[in-house]
């Protein structure tokens, strides 16, 4: 994992890299912050490792082709903080299925969070428990979404097991267990190339700034195994992983090609498009973060009171509506993917987004892209100004426009915008 941020400091990448359940945290170029388990290379010289971090004076940040390596500090078991944790749901499994595991380990005091702390430490992507059984395994179509049980049916499995002996070594043949995803990245969604053959087609990702464009990219390049390009180039982007950001846009090397551009002439150089729209409120205020502090960072509560904010939302709200509308207007083929939705129903979405793009996807990177979808390209916590940042004026100014674009939608055939934010 790489992190190009402004104000990088080794504490921030130590943090990172034991969240993300890894051992070593390894700065380079002053910036950069990169995580593994092992240390396969010989140790140089100190003085290569001669710049600081951006964002702590006299810390070594490594150099040129070199990594300042820090020692992850070990927490206590059961008090270890995980990123990207996500509960599975409840499945019942065979034990010649279980059999099949990797890894099993007896614990008489297991609990979640050692069970997870142990796949993480084997590198394994999935936890899968029933006290006091706790077994490792990678993503597979066992465990599809659909083929859940019911909650209830690992509580009362969970809870029958507790009267039953602690001196058994194999679970009953047949039983209900409980699967979570740890913050280990499944290998079969590392691998991401450029298009084999060059496209004769350009499909675009087009969004209103701050409507999660990274996001839905990392999605679509976890789900594909392809990079997506961009309109434009940024260097932080690239130097987290979109390898796709330097590349022609033109080339007809990438997947899709991010772009926030409105203008007719900029939406028909297009062949296809998925357009994103996001609720407005959270667009504008997720821009006004990343002008004011960086893809991963928050504007200051005296950045939310002065004259700025209210000049932004003057200029910007228009903006999101025009967008939208100008790309329903003149876009050749579209497919129009709500922010909201897709964090509603993700595998469903990835799937239609899949189609469009005419991609055939498998259950297991799909389950892998699931497992691993905040990635490091989402604005850590939500961090909000002390006091409501939109005054009545602007809110009846956006809500106007809410219901402008919902009418689009609507008379277009395409989904609407989501209740949760449309204008009562």
């Amino acid at each position: 994992m790489l992190y190009d941020l402004r104000k990088m400091t080794s504490s921030l990448c130590q943090d990172t890299c034991s969240e993300s359940g890894y051992q070593f945290a390894g700065l380079e170029y002053g910036a950069e912050c990169h995580c593994g388990n092992r240390i396969s290379s010989p140790q140089a010289p100190e003085e290569d490792c001669s710049l600081v971090c951006r964002g702590e004076r006299g810390s070594p940040c490594g150099g040129v082709g070199r990594l300042s390596i820090y020692k992850v500090e070990e927490q206590l078991p059961g008090h270890r903080k995980f990123r990207n944790i996500h509960r599975r749901g409840c499945f019942k499994l065979t034990n010649s299925t279980i059999g099949t595991f990797p890894i099993h380990s007896f614990q008489p005091n297991l609990t979640t969070q050692s069970c997870i702390e142990m796949c993480t430490d084997k590198e394994l992507p999935l936890a899968v428990l029933k006290k006091p059984h706790c077994f490792c395994t990678w993503t597979s179509s066992l465990f599809n979404i659909n083929q859940q049980s019911n909650k209830q049916e690992c509580a009362e499995s969970s809870s029958q097991n507790h009267t039953e002996s602690f001196g058994s070594t194999a679970p009953a043949d047949s039983d209900h267990y409980q699967v979570y995803h740890t913050p280990v990245l499944d290998s079969r969604c590392k691998e991401r190339m450029f298009l084999p053959h060059r496209s004769s087609s350009l499909v675009a990702l087009s969004s209103f700034p701050g409507a999660g464009n990274t996001w839905v990219r990392h999605l679509i390049e976890l789900v594909t195994g392809y990079y997506t390009g961009s309109f434009y180039f940024d260097g932080s982007l690239y130097n987290r992983g979109f390898k796709g950001e330097k590349d022609y846009w033109k080339s007809g090397r990438s997947i899709c090609v991010k772009t926030h551009e409105s203008g007719q002439k900029e939406i028909e150089m297009f062949d296809s498009a998925i357009l994103l729209i996001r609720n407005p409120y959270r667009s504008l205020i997720a821009e006004f973060n990343r002008k004011c502090a960086g893809h991963l960072g928050h504007a200051t509560e005296a950045q939310w009171e002065s004259k700025e904010w209210p000049e932004f939302v003057s200029s910007y709200a228009p903006w999101w509506a025009s967008h939208a509308l100008s790309w329903m207007k003149f876009g050749r083929r579209l497919l129009v993917v709500h922010y909201e939705e897709l964090q509603r129903a993700l595998l469903s979405q990835l799937r239609l987004i899949a189609a469009f793009l005419n991609i055939t996807i498998s259950e297991e990177r799909l389950l892998c892209s699931q497992s691993n979808q905040d990635g490091y390209f989402k604005r850590p916590g939500a961090q909000r100004p002390s006091f409501d940042p939109f005054t009545p004026d602007m809110r009846q100014m956006i809500d106007s426009f809410i219901l402008t674009v919902d009418l689009a939608l609507q008379s277009r055939n395409f989904s609407r915008i989501p209740q949760e934010y449309l204008p009562r």
